[in-house]
């Protein structure tokens, strides 16, 4: 399961993990967003799901409960470099990563390919500046995701 890049003057990637946050990403006050449920079930039948996160709200565990999506609750400290390193034992060089908060910084920019989202909570400067692309609906992520060719019309020289 993968999905393979090649675009111009960005080079040749293959994409076999995504790793996403999930408050203030995937979910807004601890819910999952309605738009973002059946992109996720069409992604894993694509690519291998991973959801590193706080869980603020303690709700990650219901919200997706239903879909095949990996499943890393973080400890309090030091959170970004935690989620650095489950990108690393997964291999950044084949990983996407999609976030919108300060400790997702690092996972963006270690990742293969960095997608940040500008959601209802907005996004920590170093997240806009570590990603390779902006979104600013958690749908148009998965959305470059499903259809690749629309990365490449944006990250083409």
């Amino acid at each position: 399961m993968s999905i393979e890049l090649d675009i111009p003057g960005w080079g040749r990637r293959r994409i076999d993990h995504v790793v996403m946050d999930f408050n203030g990403t995937l979910a807004t006050d601890g819910l999952l967003l309605a738009e973002t449920r059946e992109r996720l079930a069409m992604l894993s039948m694509r690519l291998r799901l991973h959801v590193v996160t706080a869980d603020t709200f303690g709700t990650v565990a219901e919200q997706l409960g239903h879909l095949e999506i990996e499943r890393v609750v973080l400890r309090p400290s030091a959170q970004d470099r935690q989620k650095l390193e489950y990108i690393r034992k997964l291999n950044p060089a084949c990983t996407a990563a999609l976030g919108n908060g300060r400790n997702d910084a690092l996972m963006l920019k270690e990742a293969a390919l960095g997608i940040a989202i500008i959601g209802a909570e907005g996004a920590f400067v170093g997240v806009i500046e570590a990603s390779d692309v902006i979104c600013t609906r958690i749908a148009d992520g998965l959305d470059l995701l499903l259809h690749p060719d629309r990365l490449t019309a944006t990250l083409r020289c």
